[in-house]
């Protein structure tokens, strides 16, 4: 188990300096469930949520003390514990709408750099997954 953790720590960081080139960052994501209200950042509008529920509360490395409220992100998967659990040629765009540390719903992991939408998780992983790699770009 400690080689397997020691692999993938090996390949996010390989990964990490990989698409350092191109502009973006790369983190760890994680989902939740409902509800989803109130948030951080709105409280109880709930026409703070894009239509295609392509949002995300974000991890403390990102919410820069409630600045990322708002903020539209392109993220896709990079990579995972478990085999084909990304969706290849998959990328999203999610608005933040939440702080992850104080959401209403707990994520399936803690310390993630983003913690995705039901369905904005769906999209691009296997959502049977408690978390995965990504790579994510401001808007």
């Amino acid at each position: 188990m400690a080689k397997l953790q020691l692999f993938f720590q090996s390949l996010f960081v390989i990964l990490a300096a990989l698409f350092y080139l191109s502009h973006a960052d790369v983190g760890t994501a994680a989902q939740y469930k409902t509800p989803y209200l109130p948030t951080a950042c709105y409280g109880n509008d709930a026409s703070q949520f894009p239509s295609s529920n392509l949002f995300a509360s974000a991890g403390e490395g990102i919410w820069d003390n409630g600045a990322a409220c708002g903020r539209q992100y392109l993220v896709r998967c990079i990579s995972a514990a478990q085999p084909r659990t990304c969706k290849p040629g998959q990328t999203i765009q999610i608005k933040i709408v939440d702080r992850a540390l104080t959401s209403v719903s707990r994520p399936s992991r803690n310390g993630a750099t983003m913690v995705l939408s039901t369905t904005a998780f769906g999209m691009i992983a296997n959502p049977s997954a408690s978390f995965i790699n990504i790579e994510f770009q401001q808007v």
